[in-house]
């Protein structure tokens, strides 16, 4: 699972809800490196991303700075595993409660879909290696 996140060539192909697709300009994924992206939506409008890796801990850890001014955020993803299987925890922080409650109905929903993007990633992944 670490490789679908640290892999750009598996990255841009599940990251963001149903129907986006992504240009990946930079992803230098180390501590300080720059992540710079777009997310075309599927209305056609283009979302600019810049976020910075803070923290990287091949194979359990993965802390990103998402820097766009209409939600900065700090996400921590962990690896663990749990009954044989890989454990997902993603947890997202922002600057004030106020704009976690703002961003709460919209990250739930798109995260939810980005999360099945991801198993759908994984499941090509699997079925690669095995042939």
């Amino acid at each position: 699972m670490f490789k679908a996140f640290s892999d750009p060539n598996h990255l841009v192909k599940w990251w963001g809800p149903e129907g986006f697709t992504n240009t990946f300009h930079e992803f230098d994924m180390r501590p300080n490196g720059i992540w710079r992206f777009i997310m075309h939506g599927p209305n056609g409008v283009d979302y600019e991303n810049k976020s910075i890796f803070f923290e990287i801990m091949e194979p359990e850890k993965i802390v990103i700075h998402h820097l766009e001014s209409i939600h900065e955020f700090l996400l921590t993803i962990t690896f663990g595993e749990k009954e044989g299987k890989t454990e997902l925890i993603w947890q997202m922080l922002f600057k004030s409660v106020n704009e976690c409650e703002k961003m709460r109905s919209f990250c739930y929903e798109a995260n939810e879909q980005n999360f099945d993007r991801l198993e759908a990633e994984l499941t090509k992944m699997v079925s690669r290696r095995q042939h």
